[in-house]
């Protein structure tokens, strides 16, 4: 996967240097069990430091807080944990931070909405009972306060054993939800949300909602790579327009992704000469259907709506070409992945056979398409349901919620009575997570509620395989499942465009779409009046 790029030499280390980034508001506090929005995970993936870390050009998983992780069997794990390494409090990271942590956010009274990356250990079931099959089910209490499966052996040993082999769960140890938390959270996780505290090369130093969230390097940092800038703000700018302005005018020091109104004619390739960069994805845009409306229950409502959207026009239309039509479930660049798309007919713009099955569904009601509007989703979507309307001869209208934030809160609640866009960037570099989180029943993003009880196992027996490489048909059996069931719409694979300010020397674009804060540097003064 491509995702490095370089500007420049590396600078020498300059206490003074503070760097700016535009972000989301995180849609909740960050605690890293209950994190699964972008804006959020971006901040804790500064602030902490898992287990292993990926590779900020190859996303290959590495070692990070992990001295070793063994096994014999892919089911029991031994993990020995660095001596070293600490909070930003000063206390010790040891075994008990990540067992302490996972048993927390696993915990069903506890809320988190990572809980479902725990579901893989033994004795989930205990903490985290499943509801009974059929509609407006009650879960029942818990019956364990803690995961069988969780062993602490000494103060920087423990052992993790799942309820099956699983060759990848080493891989999944970067992701935000298997993050260490000090003691200080259990003893007082109001202060914790306020001020949160991780392991990571940055410490918290102020979150004014609405406005921006300024992190600091941390000093004591045990990692390898050692930040060379000393501060960094991610500001929470509504319009993505003005933030491309404040990028182009050095006023802003990084844009993750560009408006697409600077992609036209390869505008920005102008605006940002020699402080851009584009690479292919590692996520993927769809339409969600909030299958708990018995209005999207029907499957051919919900292929119906697939055939109706003309991807590459609107690709066209809306990015000048700078994206791909999605062809299925898991972008190429996942490991894992099919070299040709899963979906077939069903993502191919095909609008009288759309009509004609849309029109046998008897579907009453409007067609709305809800989107955040503090990132550039209006005008593409806008265009997505112009295509929609044209084909099925059914007004389709947009349906724009200011923050990233409040959108989610109605999509975690259930509460969305309009197809809603998702956005799913890879937390590690599988096809696995583009599958079990989202589509697997109960699986931690699974917000439109989808279930089948045949994509589930063929999802349990894919964990289960010896190695990665037999795993990955049995994914993509799953994926064309799913696919043939349509609970959400692939509409395209972003081709991202970032950009950065003139100060900015030695970037790199990670393929989560993070600047590599632990590398990048700032010019000294007299090079940047030159520049």
């Amino acid at each position: 996967m491509a995702a490095g790029c370089g500007s420049g030499t590396k600078t020498p280390n300059t206490q003074d240097d503070s760097i700016s980034l535009n972000s989301t508001e995180p849609e909740n506090s960050l605690i890293p069990g209950n994190t699964t929005d972008a804006g959020g995970s971006k901040i804790l993936r500064t602030l902490f430091k898992g287990l292993v870390d990926y590779d900020p050009k190859t996303a290959a998983p590495r070692n990070a807080v992990a001295e070793s992780i063994d096994t014999t069997d892919s089911r029991v794990f031994t993990i020995t944990v660095r001596h070293g390494w600490t909070f930003h409090d000063g206390t010790p990271v040891t075994a008990h931070s990540f067992v302490d942590a996972w048993n927390y956010t696993a915990y069903q009274p506890d809320h988190q909405q990572g809980a479902g990356f725990l579901s893989v250990i033994d004795g989930f079931d205990k903490v985290d009972p499943p509801a009974p099959a059929g509609a407006d089910q009650t879960a029942p209490a818990p019956t364990a306060k803690e995961l069988s499966g969780l062993h602490v052996i000494d103060d920087y040993r423990f052992t993790v054993t799942l309820t099956q082999p699983m060759p990848s769960f080493p891989t999944r140890l970067g992701y935000v939800a298997y993050y260490p938390l000090p003691q200080s959270f259990f003893t007082d996780r109001a202060g914790f949300e306020a001020h949160p505290i991780g392991d990571g090369p940055f410490r918290f130093v102020s979150h004014t909602k609405g406005s921006d969230l300024v992190i600091e390097r941390y000093d004591r940092y045990a990692g390898p790579h050692k930040p060379s800038i000393r501060r960094a703000q991610f500001r929470f700018d509504p319009s993505l327009e003005h933030a491309y302005a404040d990028v182009v005018a050095n006023k802003l020091d990084f844009l993750e992704v560009l408006p697409g109104e600077a992609l036209v004619d390869g505008r920005y390739k102008r605006d940002l000469a020699g402080r851009n960069f584009t690479r292919a994805d590692t996520g993927l845009q769809s339409l969600t259907f909030p299958l708990y409306d018995p209005r999207f229950a029907d499957p051919r409502v919900r292929q119906a709506i697939s055939m109706a959207v003309d991807r590459q026009g609107v690709i066209d239309k809306v990015f000048t070409g700078d994206r791909t039509p999605a062809d299925g479930l898991v972008p190429p660049t996942a490991r894992g992945a099919t070299a040709t798309g899963q979906c077939g007919e069903l993502c191919r713009y095909r609008p009288q056979q759309a009509k004609a099955l849309f029109d046998s569904t008897g579907f009453q009601g409007p067609i709305e398409i809800a989107s955040n509007t503090d990132t550039a989703n209006e005008k593409w979507l806008t265009a997505v349901c112009a295509s929609i309307t044209a084909a099925l001869g059914r007004a389709c209208t947009f349906h724009g919620v200011p923050t990233l934030g409040e959108i989610r809160r109605q999509i975690n609640a259930h509460q969305m009575s309009a197809i809603y866009r998702t956005g799913w960037v890879a937390d590690y570099p599988s096809i696995e997570n583009f599958l079990n989180p989202l589509y697997r029943t109960g699986g931690s993003s699974n917000t439109g509620l989808y279930s089948n009880p045949q994509v589930d196992a063929l999802l349990a027996r894919a964990d289960a395989a010896r190695t990665d490489q037999e795993s990955w048909p049995l994914y993509q059996q799953a994926e064309k499942l799913v696919l043939q069931d349509m609970p959400a719409v692939p509409l395209l694979v972003p081709g991202v465009q970032t950009g950065w300010s003139q100060r900015l020397r030695t970037v790199t674009v990670t393929p989560f779409r993070d600047l590599d804060l632990e590398s990048v540097t700032v010019a000294p003064t007299t090079d940047r009046a030159a520049g």
